[in-house]
């Protein structure tokens, strides 16, 4: 198992259409590969203060995010591998640390704080647990994701993600991925990462399919989502089936 992970590298974000994303993929699909999990149901339990501070914090703020979260490749089992992440975007650089270990390591230690295992990415990640007392499970945010790369520029990733949703209760990775859906079907979202430019035949592809970056926060609309007032039946969304609950 692949302890701890550095990242450093430029993210941008773009909303697409299916019929923008069919476009696009049809000029860099033949650049592409898929990653070591491909085609996956990826969970994401954000950590957070009992007032939401980081979120917060991470949405007033202009040049410097910072966010905690537990992520998981499909629905975890006690013995799953499942990622640690403190990420931070500053000066629109985005720094990743993250470390691995089962998800009864991670239940432990979020817990009881009794650390997995002493590595320097560890003591990272404890510091800012500590720096937040200790942040508890806030909201899950789930998704259906491609993920690609390219052999000839290893530092290029793309995903692709689809039927975001997030819940507020049973805020566990061993629970399933239902949620709320957060946007409107058929919305793609693109993330491309590069530690610095992407190659020219990305930026023409993109061009070409008249996509352009935005601003765009999973856990943000989510927390926003949960201030509205909102009375009405809404959908909820697991392994690609649409339920109706009332909030």
């Amino acid at each position: 198992m692949d302890a701890t992970c550095v990242f450093k590298r430029i993210e941008k974000k773009y909303l697409l259409s299916e019929a923008q994303y069919a476009a696009l993929f049809q000029k860099i699909g033949s650049h592409l590969k898929p990653d070591k999990y491909g085609r996956s149901t990826v969970l994401s339990l954000y950590l957070d203060t009992m007032d939401h501070r980081m979120i917060r914090s991470s949405m007033e703020a202009v040049d410097y995010k910072e966010k905690l979260r537990l992520r998981s490749y499909g629905t975890a089992g006690a013995d799953s591998t499942v990622f640690l992440e403190l990420k931070k975007k500053l000066g629109g650089v985005v720094y990743k640390r993250r470390a691995a270990m089962t998800l009864k390591e991670a239940d432990r230690y979020l817990r009881l704080g009794i650390k997995p295992f002493e590595s320097q990415i560890m003591s990272e990640l404890d510091w800012a647990m500590r720096l937040y007392g200790r942040p508890r499970g806030a909201m899950l945010i789930a998704c259906e994701r491609e993920a690609w790369f390219d052999e000839e520029h290893p530092d290029l990733r793309l995903t692709f993600d689809r039927n975001i949703r997030y819940r507020e209760n049973e805020l566990r990775l061993d629970r399933g991925s239902a949620g709320i859906h957060l946007l409107p079907g058929g919305t793609v979202l693109l993330e491309i990462k590069t530690a610095g430019a992407m190659p020219l035949w990305l930026a023409e592809a993109l061009d070409a399919a008249g996509i352009l970056p935005g601003s765009f926060s999973k856990y943000g609309a989510a927390y926003m989502r949960t201030l509205e007032i909102n009375k009405r039946p809404v959908s909820m969304i697991e392994g690609g089936k649409r339920h109706v609950v009332n909030l």
